[in-house]
């Protein structure tokens, strides 16, 4: 009976050991555009006639090296920077008052008649305050691919950026549709001329796990919010 136990014990302690570490190994999930990167299409080149330098199938000599194609890569800056605010007061009050009493009654003396009398009043009243604020500021670099060119010459753009510092792992992820007129010939556009963007700076380890509520905790709370 106690090598069962202790057998028991032993594979209950690997099977957490085990599930600590593939906690600890799962990427954070994400929202950006996917995938992250694609492989450009091969690109057949003619043969160049006898003396000519003329590729039709390359770039040319004098187009510059913006992002165009799907494959291509490009900075993108991030320049994020919002501010917002909220405040409400609500307030009511109401209230009511009512008398009555018996003033005769036959074949009762008046003087039976004074405890009689009957009065009832309400009173309530309602004050609400509340406010809210948010502040938030993302600035850096990332580099994009395009993963898609839509017709009207539009660009697709998905990177990611992994960082490891010591046991835990930081993600910075950026997605969006990019407009080719607002890319410098320094091949960088920045990250508030992105349409749809999609920011991400997410991380993963022992030291995110402690900021985590526990699943028994989140299950508790939801069953007993009180």
């Amino acid at each position: 009976m106690g090598t069962r136990i202790e057998r028991m014990a032993r594979n209950l302690g690997s099977c957490i050991v085990l599930l600590g570490v593939t906690a600890c190994a799962i990427t954070p999930p994400t929202s950006i555009h996917q995938p992250v990167s694609v492989r450009p299409a091969e690109t057949r080149s003619a043969t160049p006639a006898a003396g000519a330098i003329y590729n039709a199938g390359g770039r040319s000599l004098f187009e510059d090296r913006r992002a165009r194609y799907v494959g291509d890569t490009i900075i993108v800056n991030l320049v994020e920077r919002t501010s917002a605010s909220k405040a409400a007061n609500t307030a009511a009050t109401r209230g009511s008052s009512m008398e009555a009493g018996i003033t005769s009654l036959q074949g009762v003396p008046g003087k039976f008649l004074a405890p009689l009398q009957v009065g009832a009043g309400t009173d309530s009243s309602f004050n609400g305050q509340g406010s809210a604020a948010a502040n938030n500021t993302f600035n850096g670099t990332i580099a994009a691919t395009v993963i898609d060119v839509f017709p009207n010459g539009n660009l697709l753009v998905s990177g990611e950026k992994k960082l490891a510092i010591n046991t835990g792992d930081e993600f910075i992820r950026f997605s969006g549709i990019v407009n080719p007129t607002n890319v410098t010939s320094m091949n960088t556009v920045q990250s508030v001329q992105v349409a749809d963007a999609r920011i991400e700076y997410k991380g993963s380890g022992y030291i995110d796990e402690a900021q985590s509520m526990g699943w028994m905790q989140r299950f508790f709370n939801l069953i007993l919010p009180f």
